[in-house]
């Protein structure tokens, strides 16, 4: 049974999520976890970042985790998720129009003054990481979008690791000009449509508890909450 997901990049980290089941108990959840950070320890790895149910956050802190933050997941089911013509431009990194570098100084940008908290990687470390968790097609994956002819935001739409149809975005963000004038709703919204031409037939979304302008495009568009995590680090 499958009680983690978990994304592995070589010797620099390990994310692991918690895949919440109803018929699991907290030890089998504990035990898992246990052989997961064994095996972490053993293998040297630079640090480990976990997402779990805050009701573990007591056993955690004990065993030398750190609290980083929380996050509230979202969900939509797809079916009805219509393209609409909201005068949005996009285009895949596949397509050759920009080069990774630009792509990469776009995401950078996109990024600056989040409201989460979790710790920024390097651009470059997140770059290289985007092959090794989407695969070789990953440029495929790396969407930007363009409103009256100017950069407004990227999203990295993809079926989540284990899945054959849930939909998630490996990074969602609008460029600092571009806030708070209904852009981020609808990039978000042509994401999702973007997210059934992956066979996606479900979308989940997080964000960090005190990001409410994400959580108001979550609602806006029709993303209903399923849960809440706690996002704790350990360094080796």
């Amino acid at each position: 049974m499958n009680l983690y997901n978990i994304i592995k990049n070589q010797q620099e980290y390990w994310l692991v999520d918690q895949v919440k089941k109803k018929d699991v108990s907290t030890e089998s959840y504990i035990r898992e976890l246990m052989k997961i950070i064994e095996e972490w320890k053993r293998l040297e790895i630079g640090y480990l970042s976990l997402l779990m149910d805050e009701q573990y956050e007591s056993w955690l802190l004990e065993r030398d985790f750190g609290k980083i933050s929380s996050i509230v997941e979202y969900t939509r089911d797809l079916e009805e998720v219509q393209n609409t013509d909201n005068q949005m431009v996009s285009h895949s990194l596949a397509e050759g129009l920009i080069d990774d570098h630009e792509y990469a100084k776009l995401y950078e940008l996109c990024r600056s003054g989040s409201a989460n908290k979790n710790t920024k990687q390097p651009i470059a470390q997140v770059m290289s990481s985007l092959e090794n968790e989407l695969g070789a097609d990953w440029r495929k994956h790396c969407y930007y979008f363009l409103k009256d002819g100017a950069f407004a935001g990227i999203s990295i739409p993809h079926i989540e690791m284990g899945t054959e149809d849930e939909g998630r975005l490996f990074y969602f963000g609008v460029v600092p000009d571009r806030r708070g004038k209904g852009v981020g709703v609808q990039i978000h919204l042509v994401s999702m449509q973007l997210l059934k031409q992956f066979h996606a037939t479900y979308y989940v979304g997080s964000t960090d508890v005190n990001n409410t302008s994400m959580i108001k495009i979550f609602e806006k568009n029709g993303c209903e909450l399923r849960d809440r995590k706690g996002i704790y680090k350990i360094v080796s």
